[in-house]
């Protein structure tokens, strides 16, 4: 199907009609449309519950003497002296929180379009045509980016085509309408000593494009004459993420007050930046604990640290005190 006019061949605003509650319509389009007032007050947020999850166990001396255990025996050239005989003198924790806001919004636009006539009833004027929210459109796949387009239910009427005037052709733009090119083989010198076999000494040969006819199909509505001109809604889903439920709150009760404000900021953020333009479907919120201790120990009287760090306790030990360099001969 063929949306839009050709180049350099102007749509005649005429040529559209007057749809009640989209009279803002213009071709080409405008901006995305302010979505309806929520049906329901939105809720004061509340702080979280107490919740015993939130509490961060610490790292026991065994599991940091296991972890660098593991760590060393995955380096062939360390030895395992440190890890046997060392004596762990204090450990810190310095845990991290890593909050992420995902939004997922809904917007939406119209646009003019028209496409070739081929049978379509008209259904301008059968009954209102519902507004741009109202459109009933496929159930979004929650935080995924989509465009769908649809056609606005009566608003579509049957014109004339406005690149051809309806005559289902249009000038052949490879010859400029006089069904001939220059020949290729003589590239036009029409010699006649010896004349060119190819276009017989005339310089010219049969266009190709439409078969030395001077016209061809109009690419507008595909030699129908006529266009089903109709309103699309331009449909939009995109999720934002910055580092289920309906619409979340801010973590009020979240332990950590940093975790708190940003949680609050960001909310507020994109409420600001998608609620004028946008429909907010749905928020999800996470927080993600990242451990990390940092581990003191003493070997043969001298002081080194190493850190362990994630869910999986990787070890960061960049002085660790034995080391060698292996050569293979």
């Amino acid at each position: 199907n063929s949306r839009g006019p050709v180049p350099n061949t102007p749509v005649r605003a005429n040529m559209f009609g007057n749809v009640p509650g989209y009279e803002g319509t213009v071709p080409g389009g405008g901006g995305f449309l302010p979505p309806p007032m929520p049906m329901e007050p939105v809720a004061p947020p509340q702080p979280a519950p107490e919740n015993p999850e939130w509490s961060i166990p610490s790292l026991s001396e065994n599991a940091a003497r296991e972890a660098l255990k593991e760590f060393v025996s995955s380096h062939c050239c360390y030895g395992d002296a440190p890890v046997t005989q060392g004596v762990i003198t204090s450990m810190e924790p310095f845990n991290t929180f890593r909050y992420r806001l995902e939004t997922f919004t809904e917007s939406r636009s119209t646009d003019w379009a028209h496409k070739p006539h081929e049978g379509e009833p008209a259904d301008f004027y059968a009954q209102p045509a519902p507004r741009p929210w109202e459109v009933q459109a496929t159930p979004p796949k929650l935080f995924s980016d989509h465009t769908e387009k649809i056609r606005v239910p009566y608003t579509s009427s049957v014109k004339q085509c406005h690149t051809c005037n309806a005559a289902g052709t249009e000038q052949c733009k490879e010859c400029s309408g006089s069904g001939k090119k220059t020949c290729p083989m003589c590239n036009g010198a029409a010699k006649s000593d010896p004349a060119c076999t190819h276009c017989n000494g005339t310089g010219k040969d049969r266009c190709t494009k439409c078969n030395g006819s001077g016209k061809k199909q109009c690419e507008t509505c595909k030699g129908k004459r006529q266009l089903l001109t109709y309103i699309e809604l331009k449909r939009c889903e995109y999720c934002e993420l910055n580092s289920c439920f309906s619409q979340v709150y801010p973590l009020l009760g979240f332990p950590n007050p940093a975790v708190s404000q940003a949680s609050e900021r960001l909310i507020k953020e994109h409420q600001t930046k998608y609620g004028k333009t946008s429909r907010i479907l749905q928020q999800r919120q996470t927080v993600e604990l990242i451990p990390i201790t940092q581990v003191n120990y003493k070997w043969k009287d001298k002081s080194y640290v190493y850190y362990v760090y994630g869910n999986e306790r990787k070890v960061s030990a960049d002085d660790y005190p034995e080391t060698c360099c292996c050569v293979i001969l």
